[in-house]
């Protein structure tokens, strides 16, 4: 036995728990990828012209203020997808929709906070004299930023993964490993 095998391991059940892990793993992200697409500004320009045509990302053109309708449309519209094929109820697919729609929603003002950072970096980038106490300082406010993110977006990614049961859940993982699999492996 090695290192990473626990005694109730067995080198034959070792590769199961590590696919199980890489399932549950790859289930996170699936089940709610949509909020990471609103809570990140690379988004837009990574699919700007995606699903919802060509208005932009979530309706709001390129830079504006988001349109809670289109949103609200197009947040439906993942979640229909991502649940596609794993025999998601109709109550399921409302009640994800609706975690999916409320981290947007808390997510939409630290959105606007990151691109205004953006902007000021830009303004200090290009002064005459660089000064790096701003800079750092804005990179410290950054990283703070973007943990705050991340953790309403894990939130909603477990909150939405309690949603459906384990089966789902190992549908939507195989899904999202098919799908995505060669591109991050």
């Amino acid at each position: 036995m090695n290192d990473k095998q626990t005694a109730s391991e067995s080198p034959n059940t070792a590769p199961k728990n590590r696919a199980r892990r890489w399932t549950l793993a790859g289930l996170g992200v699936a089940s709610v990828a949509a909020i990471a697409a609103i809570g990140t500004g690379w988004h837009t320009k990574a699919h700007a012209f995606g699903p919802g045509g060509h208005g932009g990302f979530m309706g709001r053109g390129f830079g504006g203020a988001m349109d809670p309708e289109a949103m609200g449309k197009r947040l439906d519209a993942m979640v229909a997808f991502a649940l596609a094929d794993i025999d998601a109820t109709a109550d399921q697919k409302t009640r994800i929709s609706v975690i999916a729609k409320q981290a947007a929603t808390d997510l939409a003002p630290l959105r606007k906070m990151h691109m205004e950072a953006r902007q000021k970096s830009m303004a200090l980038l290009t002064q005459p004299t660089i000064d790096r106490a701003q800079l750092e300082a804005l990179r410290v406010q950054q990283m703070q930023l973007g943990d705050t993110v991340s953790r309403r977006m894990l939130q909603a990614i477990a909150d939405a993964a309690e949603v459906l049961n384990a089966d789902q859940r190992a549908k939507l993982a195989q899904k999202w490993q098919s799908r995505h699999g060669a591109r991050h492996s």
